[in-house]
């Protein structure tokens, strides 16, 4: 059944027995339920004679205590609620209840302002989460894909990843926690990596840390601000896979991979603007051909000696 009509049934209080389990088997029921919960918080409009939902349920309670039959004189507020959620959306109120989640797509990259003075700017093919009403206690995000990060001075600051925890005070740094790859750039000031309570990492500035299915990398880092912000996504001494699915998520391509190579180790990068150029700079350096076809599924080939 159509989610949004099961939402206004169940907000007039109208769904039947089937509408009901239908209701109960969604996905974000108990965000549904989560919404109803926060209206306590809220006073009935002037033209509703109930003053807050505390009173409606006190007021079914005795209804199914006396078995009265007649259910009419609260469907007003109902339909008040109706109104809201239909007006800003079901999206939109979740997250006066959660976390704000931001995603980008293929080939997209946005900036967010966090709270405070704080701010991330997301490569493509990534998400955060986090909690702007706790933001004051615990200033937290949690992060799948890449992301800069240019956070103002103040309590601790951490970035949770599938690897570890990311912590810093107030300072600029990179962090990149993609599947089987991991990597952190200090650019200004000093960030720790905790994995568990046996490592603990500290990576100053111009220093960068890295894991790619478990070979642990430390080095220098010449480069002052991370390249993928200036559309080029620059690689140093990493598995030709990881350089491959770097580019699926700047350009909406795929790859045919079964006969080449791709642990073999690769250094260089590729431009986010232009397919071919992009695809020129990955595979001419391992001496590479490649082949495109109408669905932008592209297959490499062994340049021939």
């Amino acid at each position: 059944m159509d989610k949004e009509y099961l939402i206004k049934k169940w907000l007039s209080d109208e769904l039947s027995e089937e509408e009901r389990r239908a209701f109960e088997n969604l996905k974000d029921y108990d965000s549904h339920i989560k919404i109803l919960e926060g209206a306590k918080k809220f006073k009935a409009s002037e033209v509703v004679e109930i003053t807050d939902l505390e009173t409606f349920y006190a007021r079914i309670h005795d209804k199914n205590q006396s078995k009265v039959k007649n259910i009419g004189w609260y469907k007003p507020l109902l339909k008040i609620a109706a109104t809201v959620v239909i007006v800003l959306g079901i999206t939109s109120l979740f997250f006066l209840f959660g976390d704000t989640h931001v995603d980008t797509l293929i080939g997209e990259k946005i900036t967010i302002k966090l709270p405070g003075a704080s701010e991330v700017t997301l490569n493509s093919k990534s998400s955060i989460r986090y909690n702007e009403k706790k933001w004051d206690k615990i200033r937290s995000v949690n992060l799948d894909g890449e992301a800069l990060f240019k956070v103002s001075k103040g309590s601790r600051f951490d970035v949770v990843t599938s690897f570890g925890v990311v912590t810093v005070l107030g300072t600029q740094f990179n962090v990149k926690s993609r599947d089987g790859y991991f990597e952190v750039t200090c650019l200004e000031g000093l960030v720790s990596l905790t994995r568990n309570e046996n490592f603990t990492r500290n990576i100053p500035a111009g220093s960068s840390f890295r894991i790619v299915k478990n070979n642990i990398t430390f080095e220098k880092n010449s480069n002052s601000f991370p390249s993928w912000v200036s559309n080029t996504s620059s690689f140093k001494s990493v598995p030709f896979v990881e350089v491959i699915k770097e580019f699926e998520r700047h350009y909406d391509v795929t790859f045919s991979i079964d006969n080449i190579d791709t642990q073999r180790i690769f250094t260089g990068g590729f431009v986010h603007n232009n397919l071919q150029d992009g695809l020129k700079s990955i595979t001419l350096p391992l001496d590479l051909n490649y082949s495109i076809d109408t669905s932008n599924h592209i297959t490499f080939q062994k340049s021939k000696e």
